[in-house]
């Protein structure tokens, strides 16, 4: 356990080392940052205005919904780019030196894993702290303690279900580019999927079937559904239940499957599954990784 312990930290240490890694993981979270900062945020406060009135906590309610979907994205690429170290050692042929050390190759390739869920979780954290700091300054609550012990429990599961089902996707990866390749199209879906470029009430009707499938529709809808708790309450306070119940729905608060609500308990299996099965996967996957 120590010597998989040990490998982890090396890939820790390989990942942070390498800036340029480090910063196209966050390249996502700062195209979005950037697309609300010029149009996207004012199209939904508008929309929000026009819906309930000028009412206080608009803002709040925007930033805590944006939040919430930039956790989600982290998660993903993060994690994402930590196990391009586990590409590159393939690419190199690293894998026969690691194999002479008094560890297993299944305990080789778990410390890919095991770093992938440090990073994620940590970077994760520090957004978290950052993102709470930006909405109280903006005028937004804190969150409560409650949903703040919510949030980290789903940034945990979140990055085990992400970095589980991103290990097996780069297990099959044998180059540098072909791992860019990857980075630039998942980096370019993630934000439709999690519904962060376009709402997903404004998606046609099979492409909202599709990305319910997905977990990390879930996870979003998960976080958002903590941290819009209170601005929710806010901004809808004296708005009709129809106008609120739109609202939820339009952005992803809640998530439907035809007529059908998702509730928090299915979420939150929906992305416990996904982990268990992309995990027992890669198990399977683990006896080919290095026997070249």
């Amino acid at each position: 356990m120590s010597t998989v312990l040990t490998l982890a930290s090396r890939n820790i240490r390989v990942y942070v080392r390498d800036r340029m890694s480090v910063f196209f993981s966050f390249l996502s979270v700062i195209i979005i940052i950037g697309l609300y900062a010029l149009f996207l945020g004012k199209v939904q406060t508008d929309g929000i205005q026009a819906a309930a009135g000028g009412v206080q906590g608009v803002r709040a309610l925007v930033d805590s919904w944006i939040m919430a979907g930039l956790l989600a994205v982290n998660a993903v690429t993060i994690s994402l780019g930590v196990l391009g170290t586990m590409v590159f050692d393939q690419e190199y042929k690293r894998f026969p030196d690691f194999i002479v050390a008094p560890a297993s190759r299944t305990g080789i390739v778990m410390s890919y894993l095991i770093s992938a869920c440090v990073i994620s979780f940590l970077f994760s954290l520090a957004a978290l702290v950052a993102g709470e700091l930006y909405i109280v300054a903006g005028g937004g609550p804190l969150l409560s303690l409650r949903n703040a012990a919510r949030v980290v429990g789903m940034l945990a599961l979140d990055v085990a279900s992400s970095s589980s089902i991103m290990f097996l996707i780069a297990s099959f990866l044998k180059s540098g580019s072909a791992f860019g390749a990857l980075a630039t199209i998942l980096g370019t879906m993630i934000g439709f999927i999690t519904g962060v470029y376009v709402p997903l009430g404004a998606l046609p009707g099979a492409v909202q079937s599709f990305v319910v499938m997905v977990p990390f529709t879930h996870s979003a809808a998960m976080l958002r559904q903590a941290f819009c708790e209170a601005p929710l309450a806010m901004v809808f306070s004296n708005a009709p239940a129809a106008v609120r119940a739109q609202y939820i729905r339009e952005y992803g608060i809640t998530l439907f499957w035809g007529g059908t609500e998702i509730s928090m308990p299915v979420m939150v299996l929906v992305v416990s599954g996904a982990f268990v099965l992309f995990l027992l996967a890669s198990a399977a996957r683990l006896r080919k990784i290095g026997s070249a």
